[in-house]
């Protein structure tokens, strides 16, 4: 059997209770799409899926096509399925087929997705994203106007009305947010005034259904609290101060592991690793670790990453190598080769958490848990 280096655990209990967590910050009525981008933030697009519809979650929020024929592939309860962000004209006739819904942000996108359902004689299922302020994609309202008699025929249904918010998660967007919001409504309006009224309005990510809860409308597209992790410090002391608690609701969902590959002692005065960064100051006894940059462990985290091992927390030493990194284990008795290494999660009575690891190497939770590799083989637990 061929094994691999290291492996990711998700934790059902965890996503269970964060989705739980998510639907207590909803107003009734409003329905929750998981959003599951970035192969479900890193944590596997075919673990994370049937455990969120097993919570309940019928609505699945994807970047592309390819991921959302991921979604397709491993659902189980016929959820809807939508598109944010790119799909090829090419992959319209497959979209419409099945029943996938799709932003549309552009007017040629509308021509061709009206073009593929009069081929099949099946109407396209939209979202209008407009434009409010983030000045990424969306409609302005002259565009809306060149597509008005498009949205009005029978094979387009506009399922959505939505946009993006340009930072919810920090009060030094907060005047932005209050423009976007008022330019939205605007938008909306006028659209009905015009004779198209679209199913749902949806603008609300994570950060906005904690900070700004007048903002859910019909729909959240939620991503990052899902997987038990807050946008940003800010938004938990918002949260924290608004429930007067100072304990998170969220789990963790995700762990990675690995295990000692070898051990070998090293003389005082020698150079550990690549270059001349760590130099032993004592007698050391040093593991070597079967991950490095090549699986997602930040290179900047040489000589400052924290790892457990037999429930103790230890360093990385030297540089972190393409496949391999090496960590101090001299005070730590009885290490052997096959030992469980604790690379994020927690391990006796201590904790690795991916905020410490982007604490130490300036990178967001999100950045971090994306480049986690979909060679690394996802197990759920519990």
């Amino acid at each position: 059997m061929i094994n691999y280096t290291s492996f990711i655990e998700i934790s059902r209990k965890a996503l269970k209770n964060n989705i739980h967590f998510i639907n207590s910050q909803m107003n009734e009525g409003v329905t929750l799409s998981a959003v599951v981008k970035a192969d479900a933030y890193g944590h596997g697009i075919s673990c994370f899926v049937p455990i969120a519809e097993e919570a309940g979650v019928r609505h699945f929020s994807v970047f592309s096509a390819d991921e959302a024929m991921k979604v397709l592939g491993v659902a189980r309860s016929n959820p809807t399925i939508m598109i944010m962000g790119m799909i090829e004209n090419s992959e319209l006739n497959w979209a419409i087929q099945n029943d996938i819904e799709f932003f549309v942000f552009e007017e040629t996108r509308v021509k061709e997705a009206l073009k593929a359902a009069k081929e099949l004689g099946k109407p396209a299922k939209v979202h209008l994203e407009v434009e409010t302020g983030l000045n990424r994609t969306g409609f302005t309202k002259k565009e809306l106007s060149n597509i008005i008699d498009d949205l009005k025929h029978p094979l387009i249904e506009v399922k959505g009305f939505c946009t993006h918010l340009g930072g919810a998660e920090s009060i030094a967007n907060h005047y932005r947010i209050q423009k976007q919001k008022k330019k939205y409504s605007q938008l909306y309006k006028w659209l009905v005034v015009k004779g198209v009224t679209p199913e749902k309005r949806h603008m609300a990510c994570s950060a906005a259904l904690i900070r700004y809860p007048e903002t859910q409308f019909d729909m959240v597209r939620v991503g990052i609290l899902q997987y038990g992790f807050w946008p940003n410090t800010e938004t938990f002391i918002h949260y924290s101060a608004k429930n007067k608690t100072p304990d998170s609701p969220l789990e963790r969902v995700i762990s990675w592991k690995t295990k000692v590959m070898s051990v070998k002692k090293v003389k005082t005065g020698e150079f550990i690793s690549y270059g001349t960064s760590f130099l032993a100051d004592r007698d050391m006894v040093i593991a070597a670790v079967p991950v490095g940059y090549s699986h997602g462990y930040a290179r900047s985290l040489s000589n400052t990453g924290r790892m457990l091992i037999h429930g103790v927390r230890t360093a990385v030493v030297g540089l972190v190598n393409m496949n391999m990194m090496l960590i101090d284990v001299t005070d730590i008795p009885n290490v052997k080769k096959g030992d469980e290494v604790v690379l994020i999660g927690t391990q006796g009575e201590h904790e690795v958490s991916v905020a410490s690891f982007g604490e130490m190497s300036n990178q967001l939770n999100y950045e971090l848990l994306t480049r986690l590799p979909y060679e690394i083989p996802r197990r759920v637990v519990d």
